[in-house]
């Protein structure tokens, strides 16, 4: 297990131009549709949990989710898996910068993948709105916590969004409303064998 962690954070490390939000697809891909170690709501609160602490969004949630699988020992194996790939992609990058950073053809494909990684990040956006937006209150969050972003620092926004869960939740508890908190997970046809034999054609 130890293993199959390192190997699934080590295969998608090189891959995730643009940080850790470009890597929110293919998390989702690897964890929770194909190996199905944890739900795409599990992933929307880690991601969250992961943009709180310092340091960057792909180590820190590579990390919780190793330590959510396999504990202390899988969040060790998910941080080296993450890091490694970087940290020698960066060294030869390094040592051969100077010998390439003229190259048009070069310049040309990283002006390529940096349009890639918008398509990438607006489609994790999308992937974790569907788990993250619960209700109408989250939904107006979301329609006001966009906006402030351009205005107020992330953390700052994280933080006022946290206070304001917190306070809106009490609330309705108070006036006797039940609060469900997470989304059910809608189930993928593709999982259910029935679906090969016809029956979802």
């Amino acid at each position: 297990m130890l293993f199959q962690i390192f190997w699934t954070f080590f295969k998608i490390s090189p891959v995730t131009f643009g940080g850790g939000y470009a890597m929110i697809p293919l998390i989702v891909k690897e964890i929770v549709e194909r190996r199905k170690w944890l739900t795409s709501t599990d992933i929307t609160e880690i991601i969250a949990l992961s943009q709180t602490i310092p340091g960057a969004v792909a180590v820190n949630a590579a990390t919780f989710i190793g330590h959510r699988i396999g504990g202390k020992k899988g969040a060790l194996a998910a941080m080296i898996g993450v890091s490694l790939p970087t940290f020698i992609i960066v060294l030869l990058l390094g040592i051969s910068y100077f010998h390439i950073q003229d190259n048009p053809k070069l310049e040309a494909a990283f002006i390529s993948i940096r349009v890639t990684i918008v398509a990438i990040i607006v489609y994790a956006a999308i992937k974790i709105g569907k788990t993250a937006i619960v209700d109408k209150t989250t939904f107006f969050i979301v329609l006001l916590g966009v906006p402030s972003l351009f205005f107020i620092h992330p953390a700052v926004a994280i933080l006022i969004g946290a206070l304001i869960g917190i306070i809106i939740v009490h609330i309705k508890r108070k006036i006797g409303y039940t609060v469900d908190l997470k989304q059910k997970e809608e189930e993928d046809p593709t999982n259910n064998p029935d679906y090969y034999m016809g029956a979802g054609i």
